[in-house]
């Protein structure tokens, strides 16, 4: 079912008349933007005038790059001391996307370092000795639930992790990141993800979370980190998921949310933005296109007669041109945009991107779409917690055979 070359949107004579087209009054804006139309055309041209194979996922080096990086990190990764477990998360993804499984004695090493992170009166560190956080405690579960061993499982230790919760909710329905840290919608969707998969939720707990992210949905369609703030897809994406799982979308104006997503796809690159008036950039892969099959299924629900059956609200051939053409670093690993340095981050979230555009739909109704070899084909991520579908389901199996902690303040 692969492409062939003839097929790619990028080698279309019109395809030059999607560039930007200003008034003749130059910004920085414009002129940062006409410098990566520039690099992506020429990357773009190169392939149309030199090369006539299919577009190959380079696979091999990017394994090896990952599993380099389970191993051993170069200094230049010090700055990451506070984000380690979103380090583990990010590999151990990547290589579950990558179909590459991770080495037994591997896999028991990381639960241990993970465990070494968590803190004695619950959540995760971004490192031993560190304050408990809740982003790091959203990567060491998903990272854990990758792995999917009862080891793995055994580590969260599911009552602290409730007390945790509890001690970071406010009164209006939102969450702290950390004891005395800032608020936003990030932190409302990492406690809303690891609970509901762990199996520590409370209706309680969540009181008026939903109500409270609903607040932050801007004029424009999307969602801010915080009431008022300015759109932005990293927000959309973590308040809609976290609305999805509290079963709570209506709160939303979903046509809306949708028209500003499906405006950040980039006309002439092909890849995302994550506001208006921004350069494209591979993570927004997944936090941009991620929001279109929630979109698709929460309208899916409201039989909205316009929805396609066989391919999300997005061009999906143009988004994988990019991350194929434009954001494999040739020693291994994914990128921001060409120019950029390659790292674990876009790493991850360019090959979520690229499974979510491959896979639409599932059982009865399963359609996809691979731009290039069929070698090129990822596994499916799990749109709501970005881990495949199959660890969501087994944790939810072992964590819901488990009742659920009754903390003092529950």
């Amino acid at each position: 079912m692969a492409d062939s070359v003839e097929q790619l949107r990028c080698l279309r004579n019109n395809h030059a008349a999607e560039q930007l087209q200003d008034d003749g009054m130059a910004t920085e804006t414009s002129m940062e933007q006409k410098r990566v139309e520039h690099c992506v055309g020429s990357i773009y041209n190169m392939y149309k005038n030199h090369y006539k194979q299919p577009l190959v996922l380079e696979r091999d080096i990017h394994t090896q790059y990952l599993r380099r990086g389970l191993q051993q990190l170069s200094d230049s990764y010090e700055c990451l001391d506070a984000s380690r477990p979103w380090l583990c998360y990010w590999i151990v993804h990547s290589l579950s996307l990558l179909n590459e499984p991770i080495p037994e004695s591997m896999a028991s090493h990381v639960c241990q370092f993970l465990a070494r992170c968590q803190d004695a009166k619950g959540g995760f560190a971004g490192g031993p000795g560190q304050h408990p956080h809740l982003a790091p405690t959203y990567a060491a579960v998903n990272a854990l639930c990758t792995i999917g061993t009862e080891e793995a499982f055994n580590v969260i230790n599911r009552e602290k992790l409730q007390e945790f919760l509890y001690s970071l909710k406010q009164p209006d329905g939102s969450f702290k990141m950390h004891h005395g840290g800032e608020v936003d919608v990030r932190s409302a969707y990492c406690a809303a993800s690891v609970a509901s998969i762990t199996n520590v939720s409370t209706p309680d707990l969540f009181d008026g979370t939903a109500e409270w992210i609903a607040r932050c949905q801007k004029w424009e369609g999307g969602i801010g980190g915080v009431p008022g703030m300015e759109a932005h897809g990293g927000y959309t994406f973590c308040g809609l998921s976290a609305l999805v799982i509290l079963n709570r979308v209506h709160l939303l104006d979903l046509k809306s949310l949708l028209r500003w997503v499906a405006f950040r796809q980039m006309r002439f690159e092909g890849g995302f933005q994550g506001r208006c008036n921004k350069l494209v950039d591979g993570c927004y892969s997944f936090w941009q296109a991620g929001l279109m099959p929630l979109l698709h299924r929460s309208l899916h629900t409201e039989s909205d007669p316009a929805l396609s059956l066989t391919n999300w609200m997005f061009d999906q051939q143009a988004m994988q041109e990019y991350l194929l053409l434009c954001c494999q670093s040739p020693t291994g690993g994914l990128l921001d945009k060409p120019g950029k340095s390659r790292d674990f981050y876009h790493t991850c979230y360019c090959l979520s991107g690229l499974s979510v555009a491959q896979h639409f739909g599932g059982g009865d109704i399963l359609h996809e779409m691979m731009v290039g070899v069929e070698e090129n084909k990822l596994n499916s991520t799990h749109p709501v917690y970005n881990i495949g579908p199959d660890k969501v389901a087994a944790a939810i199996l072992h964590f819901r055979q488990k009742e659920v902690p009754k903390t003092s303040r529950n």
